[in-house]
């Protein structure tokens, strides 16, 4: 199956989505990169590139929909404390 390509915005950032469904005839592949920023961290990544291998048909059995489905695991990552720290820390700028 061709990739399927997905352009979004998540909190201001732009990310690119790369979806195959079957790869190599036993794997579904996601590649998510933040394009602007470019390489901008994201909650499920901290280089702003993630490849992810999962089971094919997971995409489709919650809906099909890539882009509501990625941004579902940006907001569920986001809530981490982690990610908090991220952005707390970005708010205000490293001394150190």
């Amino acid at each position: 199956m061709e990739p399927q390509t997905y352009r979004f915005t998540w909190q201001a950032i732009d990310i690119e989505a790369v979806y195959t469904p079957l790869r190599w005839n036993v794997i579904a592949h996601l590649e998510i990169r933040s394009i602007s920023p470019e390489r901008a961290p994201l909650p499920i990544t901290r280089t702003g590139y993630r490849s992810h291998f999962h089971q094919p048909g997971t995409i489709e059995a919650n809906g099909g929909d890539v882009v509501a489905q990625l941004t579902a695991w940006l907001n569920e990552e986001s809530q981490k404390p982690e990610w908090q720290n991220y952005v707390e820390a970005s708010r205000q700028g490293e001394l150190f």
